[in-house]
């Protein structure tokens, strides 16, 4: 198995980067914020407590995110959040799983960040919807970086706005993901 596998790199031109012979990535501080914005006003929002791990070798990866670790500029539109949009104490994470499509791990031998598309599930406030992702992916030694920009309909995943509020959130939110994954053991 120890030969077919250094075929396989030798004849994808990978031989010669041990980096490359890892494939599964870790973090439990990637970055995932939040924003939208309205002519009344705008909400923001980032945690830095979300995990990540991805096989870069198969294309899978995982997110999870603890609701709670939000943060906001203010305090009460973080209250508001856990409390009355989120049900933070009912459903306390975030989550996604999904593959990375058209993959291949030789990807990551050619330098600078690379344009992937990932599909699958999201999981928020309880509801979870099938989602494709586009974002970009690059290997710097033994790190792994990855970053996706998407939309969100919170209306998608049964979070209610009040109407004395609705106008304050608009209709569709803008996430941003970074994470910097290591090297698993």
């Amino acid at each position: 198995m120890k030969n077919l596998a250094s075929l396989l790199l030798v004849l994808t031109g990978l031989s010669g980067a041990a980096a490359q012979a890892q494939t599964k990535f870790q973090t439990q501080a990637a970055t995932i914020s939040f924003f939208s914005s309205t002519p009344i006003e705008d909400i923001a929002a980032k945690s830095l407590r979300a995990s990540a791990l991805v096989d870069a070798g198969t294309g899978r990866l995982a997110f999870s995110v603890p609701i709670r670790s939000f943060t906001f500029r203010n305090g009460l539109m973080q209250e508001h959040f856990n409390e009355n949009y989120l049900d933070s104490d009912k459903y306390p994470k975030a989550t996604f799983a999904g593959t990375l499509l058209n993959w291949s791990a030789a990807t990551l031998a050619a330098p600078g960040p690379h344009p992937v598309q990932v599909e699958g599930n999201l999981t928020i406030h309880g509801v979870t919807r099938r989602v494709r992702v586009p974002g970009t992916l690059e290997q710097q030694g033994n790190r792994l970086l990855l970053n996706a920009r998407f939309s969100v309909q919170p209306a998608d995943y049964r979070i209610d706005i009040p109407a004395l509020v609705r106008d304050h959130i608009a209709k569709t939110v803008e996430v941003n993901v970074a994470a910097g994954c290591v090297a698993a053991p």
